[in-house]
């Protein structure tokens, strides 16, 4: 059994405690995939002292130089595309083709990245004073520790640090605990291609126990967070009375709005994308779907026969169109969860149990569960699932679906599917959320556009799109006078 170990100022080595962890396939719990470093607070400020360190060689790199390197690490990327798409599927459980789908994702915020950091600049404005040249110019921040989620391992990763790093940053970078593996798949190729020691660092263990040291080490000017909302906030609070930038994108509970002329096939679809792939664990999956009265009865129709055809099995079976969830916690918060919707008197419609038979006995399979008469003020519909759990609501027209769609503490994606672009519209301008879609699946999202929610589901500066770059640089102003 392979045992992983951090990625220190250019070297492979042991975490100080001399312990490790298992890290296990969620379809096969019996399984242990390899071990990584149970890092303690020795280690993460090692960390952080070597990125440090690298800070003032690599800020002085002309980008590009930092492009070229980069560029190299998607190159040598690409050749490993199937290893990267096993890992995946092999610690966080997703299919294969949903895999591959993540690393392909991952390369174009990588690419897109180090392209817009190559024209990441200022500009020149006019002086008030004859004689004198005004312009801004941007400057890197130093070190960033970048905190990545399970859900997208690869893709996530890539979002944060090429855009750190090709703005001239350092980093440290802390995968989730349930998926070293893809993330030190990674900095494996980042080792091979050279790039110089400390710019990057890796270090694996508990967030309870190296977290406070990663992001308010005084060294470190950027924290750049994916995760719970929970977790999310305790790191604002943490930061508060500090000088250090952040970033966080975390929960959401996002509305499908569907309309009495909306095309019901493209809208059933939808909602099955949004809710069931992955497992429906993505900050932008849609949890509920909210139905004009009219079309009610026959969307729910619709989407429980699409529903029962989604074959449920280990990722790596090519076959399988949904995988289990992610780990122990995942498949004991979901089950509560249908437990509570079934309690709260939601009809269930489809699933609503663990898939327990022969070998699923091994994993964390759930089936893909639909709850219908789901009103507001049952928890399932308020509160973050992250699984494969859809409910669906009724909206008597279309100020009511906006409403319902806008009661929630979160505010990170939505989607509405309709043939009147008058709603369309006023749908876009009044939606409460960072990304909105018009007769498209809430998880669309392109790496040209900038990513992160509102409310409860994100602060700071947006990840991706022209912010990716820009968060972690300051701007000065410049006079020249002749």
């Amino acid at each position: 059994m392979s045992i992983l170990k951090n990625y220190i100022n250019g070297k492979w080595v042991d975490s100080v405690s001399g312990k490790t962890s298992d890290n296990i396939n969620p379809a096969n719990k019996n399984k242990v995939i390899c071990q990584v470093q149970a890092s303690v607070v020795e280690d993460a400020n090692a960390a952080v002292e070597a990125a440090s360190s690298a800070f003032d060689s690599w800020r002085k790199t002309s980008i590009p130089e930092r492009a070229a390197l980069l560029f190299r690490v998607i190159e040598r990327m690409r050749e490993r595309e199937d290893e990267f798409a096993r890992t995946i599927t092999l610690e966080n459980g997703k299919t294969l083709r949903e895999s591959h789908t993540e690393f392909a994702s991952a390369i174009k915020e990588a690419e897109y990245q180090i392209g817009q950091g190559r024209r990441l600049g200022g500009m020149q404005v006019p002086s008030e004073q004859r004689g004198v040249m005004c312009y801004l110019t941007r400057q890197p921040l130093g070190v960033a520790t970048l905190i990545t989620p399970w859900n997208f391992p690869l893709n996530v990763a890539c979002r944060k640090m090429f855009p750190a790093l090709i703005a001239g940053n350092t980093c440290v970078v802390k995968p989730a605990d349930f998926t070293p593996m893809s993330v030190w798949l990674l900095f494996q190729v980042m080792d091979e291609i050279g790039l110089p020691a400390g710019v990057v660092n890796y270090v694996t263990g508990r967030g309870s126990i190296i977290g406070d040291t990663l992001t308010c080490h005084p060294k470190v000017k950027a924290v750049s967070f994916t995760g719970s909302t929970e977790v999310g906030i305790g790191i604002a609070q943490n930061l508060a009375g500090r000088q250090t930038k952040f970033q966080l994108e975390m929960g959401g509970k996002n509305p499908l709005v569907v309309l009495a002329d909306a095309d019901i096939e493209k809208a059933t679809d939808a909602a099955i994308i949004g809710a069931f792939s992955c497992s429906g664990q993505w900050c932008t999956s849609t949890s509920r779907v909210i139905v004009e009265a009219e079309v009610y009865d026959a969307f729910l129709e619709m989407l429980i026969d699409k529903t029962s055809k989604i074959t449920v099995g280990n990722g790596q079976d090519e076959s399988s169109r949904m995988g289990p969830v992610a780990g122990p916690k995942q498949y004991e918060t979901v089950l509560n969860y249908i437990a509570i919707g079934k309690s709260e008197n939601a009809r269930l419609c489809a699933g609503g149990s663990a898939i327990t038979d022969g070998d699923f006995a091994k994993g964390f399979f759930i089936k893909p569960t639909i709850f219908a008469e789901v009103t507001s003020d049952m928890r399932i519909a308020r509160e973050e699932i992250f699984g494969p759990v859809l409910s669906v609501m009724k909206a008597n027209d279309f100020e009511d679906a906006i409403s319902i769609a806008n009661n929630t503490v979160y505010g990170l994606a939505s989607s509405i599917y309709t043939k009147d672009l008058s709603k369309a519209q006023r749908f876009v301008e009044e939606s409460e959320a960072g990304l909105c879609h018009v007769n498209m699946p809430t998880a669309w999202k392109e790496p040209q556009l900038e990513f992160g929610g509102i409310k409860d589901s994100g602060r700071g500066l947006p990840e991706a799109g022209e912010t990716g770059a820009e968060f972690f640089t300051d701007m000065k102003a410049v006079y020249i006078c002749r």
